[in-house]
């Protein structure tokens, strides 16, 4: 299947190949959440009304899903490994999986 060409409206936002294809596959399929991190473009992404989920937000779902026992190890792993996060950001996190 090849990939659909990024609508002029993405390339105005002049993001990254990545973020500007999921961003073009999610607003070319309405009803998909688009997994992304990146500031621009989940504001890009709200702009154009598609749904968003961060790393953080799959994080906290595997685990009210019972998928992993706990979130904290693997928060503390993606921050240790360069995701910035702030300490209030995990905090809150941790505090809506009981952690």
């Amino acid at each position: 299947m090849e990939a659909p060409l990024t609508p002029e409206i993405i390339q105005s936002w002049d993001l990254g190949k990545g973020e500007s294809s999921v961003l073009t596959w999610a607003y070319t399929h309405p009803g998909t959440e688009a997994i992304m991190d990146d500031l621009a473009a989940r504001r890009c992404a709200a702009v154009l009304g598609i749904p968003v989920r961060g790393t953080l937000g799959i994080v906290l779902t595997a685990k009210q899903r019972g998928k992993i026992t706990m979130a904290r190890p693997i928060i503390e792993n993606l921050r240790s490994s360069g995701m910035y996060l702030s300490d209030r950001a995990i905090n809150q996190a941790l505090a809506l999986v009981d952690e």
